[in-house]
C-alpha cells in the first residue's frame, strides 16, 4: 500500500490521526478553565501516567483548545537538570507582554512585567540559569526578596490579575513534572494556592509519570486539595480498536478483526505502541485488508523500531549498575516487584541498593506504587531488557 498515504503516527508527542479514550480528562480541564474565567473556584490538574501513554500529547491538544478558546497558555517542560525560575520567566514573560496589548489589561501586565523584573533579580545569584530580558524597570518589593516561594507567589497573583482585567486566563502547561526539585515544586504549589485562594483566573495542568502525586505531597502536605490527579493509563479495547481501525478506514483500508486483535495483543493498548505496529503492518501489507500475516510480519519491525529508539534512548542513559538492576527486575516479570526480590536477583543487600534505586527513580525509569514495591515506568520494558541482555551473564558482572 502507499506509504505517503500511511495515517499512523509514532513519535515524542506526535498528535495521532484519532485521538481517543481521553474525552473525560479533557472535559474535566475544559470546565477548570471556564469556571476561572467566571471567577469560580477550580482545582489545577495534574495527570500521571507510565510513558507511552499520551501525557504529551494530551496535554498539546487541551493547550491547542485552551488557546482557541482565548486563553493565555504557558507551555514548558521540566528538564533533570535546570531550574523551575529560569523554565517559567522567559515563558511568563511572553505571556504579560500578550496581556499587555489588551486595553483593559495593560497596566496590570506592566505591573506584572515590572514583577517578572524582580523576580529575574531578585533570585539570579541563587538561579544562576535564569535568562530572561527585562521590559521594564523592577519595583522595589515587588517579588524581589530573593526567596522563591514569596516571589513566585508574587509573580503569578500579578500575572493572575492581569489575565482578570483582559477577562481571560493564564493556564501553565506544564510537562515532565516529576523532574522538578521538591522545594521549586513547594514553592509553585504555594503560588498556584495564593491564586486560587484570591480567586485569580490562573491554574496549571501538568504531566508526568506516577510518582507526581507523591512528589506533590511532600512538597506541600495540602497538595492534594489543591489539585486533581486523573491516572492516564492505556486504552480499553474498544478504543485501542478505534484507533487502528478509523485511521485506516478514512483511508479506504480495512484491518481483519485477527489482525486488530493481534496489535491489541502486542501493544497492550498503550497509545504509542498502538502507533508503531499500527504504521509497520500498513507498510507491509500489499493490500486491503490488512491481515493476521501482515500484523507478524510487521510485529518484527515494530519491536526493532521501538528498540531502537523508545527503549534504546532510555537504556543508554543508564550506568552499568543500573542496567544491572533493571535487568534483575526484568527477570521477575513485568512487575510490580518487591525490592527485596530485587536485591536477591542481583545477590546483593537491600540497604546496599537503595542508592541505586534512588538513582533510577530520579531518571524516571522506576517508581514505587507502594511502599516496598517498584515497577518500571516504561511499558514493555522487562522484554526489551531480556533482548539487550539475554541470558544469565549479566549476573556475573
Amino acid at each position: 500500500m502507499d506509504s505517503v498515504r500511511n495515517p499512523y503516527a509514532p513519535g515524542a508527542g506526535t498528535q495521532p490521526p484519532e485521538l481517543v479514550g481521553r474525552d473525560s480528562v479533557r472535559d474535566q480541564v475544559r470546565v477548570a478553565i471556564g469556571r476561572l474565567r467566571i471567577g469560580k473556584p477550580a482545582k489545577s490538574v495534574l495527570m500521571v501516567g507510565l510513558r507511552g501513554v499520551g501525557k504529551t500529547v494530551l496535554l498539546d491538544k487541551m493547550r491547542f483548545d485552551a488557546e482557541a478558546g482565548g486563553v493565555v497558555a504557558v507551555r514548558a517542560e521540566t528538564k533533570e537538570s535546570g531550574s523551575l525560575p529560569a523554565l517559567l520567566a522567559p515563558q511568563l514573560r511572553i505571556a504579560l507582554l500578550g496581556l499587555s496589548r489588551v486595553d483593559k489589561a495593560k497596566d496590570l501586565a506592566f505591573r506584572g512585567l515590572r514583577a517578572l523584573a524582580g523576580f529575574a533579580k531578585g533570585l539570579k545569584v541563587k538561579y544562576n540559569d535564569i535568562q530572561v530580558g527585562f521590559d521594564l524597570e523592577p519595583e522595589a518589593g515587588l517579588a524581589d526578596n530573593g526567596d522563591l516561594e514569596s516571589d513566585l507567589g508574587a509573580l503569578l497573583e500579578e500575572a493572575g490579575r492581569a489575565a482578570q482585567g483582559a477577562g481571560t486566563a493564564i493556564v501553565l502547561f506544564l510537562d515532565e513534572m516529576q523532574y522538578i526539585e521538591e522545594r521549586e515544586f513547594g514553592a509553585l504549589i504555594s503560588a498556584l494556592h495564593r491564586c486560587a485562594q484570591g480567586q485569580l483566573p490562573l491554574t496549571m495542568v501538568g504531566a508526568g509519570l506516577p510518582q507526581l502525586r507523591g512528589l506533590a505531597g511532600n512538597a506541600k502536605s495540602y497538595a492534594e486539595r489543591l489539585f486533581d490527579f486523573p491516572m492516564i493509563g492505556p486504552l480499553a479495547p474498544p478504543e485501542a480498536m478505534l484507533a487502528i481501525v478509523k485511521p485506516a478506514r478514512d483511508e479506504d483500508v480495512e484491518f481483519t478483526p485477527e489482525a486488530v486483535e493481534r496489535i491489541l495483543e502486542h501493544s497492550q493498548g498503550y497509545p504509542y505502541f498502538l502507533q508503531e505496529w499500527g504504521k509497520h503492518s500498513w507498510d507491509v501489507a500489499e493490500q486491503s485488508p490488512v491481515t493476521l500475516a501482515d500484523v507478524d510480519e510487521a510485529s518484527k519491525q515494530a519491536i526493532a523500531a521501538l528498540d531502537e529508539s523508545f527503549f534504546r534512548v532510555r537504556f543508554d542513559r543508564l550506568t552499568p549498575a543500573e542496567k544491572k538492576y533493571l535487568r534483575a527486575m526484568a527477570e521477575l516479570g513485568p512487575g510490580p516487584h518487591r525490592s527485596g526480590d530485587i536485591a536477591a536477583e542481583v545477590g546483593r543487600r537491600v540497604s546496599t541498593l537503595a542508592p541505586l534505586r534512588q538513582s533510577l527513580i530520579l531518571k524516571g525509569m522506576i517508581w514505587s506504587p507502594n511502599h516496598g514495591d517498584t515497577a518500571f515506568t516504561v511499558p514493555l520494558f522487562d522484554e526489551f531488557m531480556k533482548r539487550i541482555m539475554p541470558g544469565t551473564h549479566w549476573a556475573n558482572e
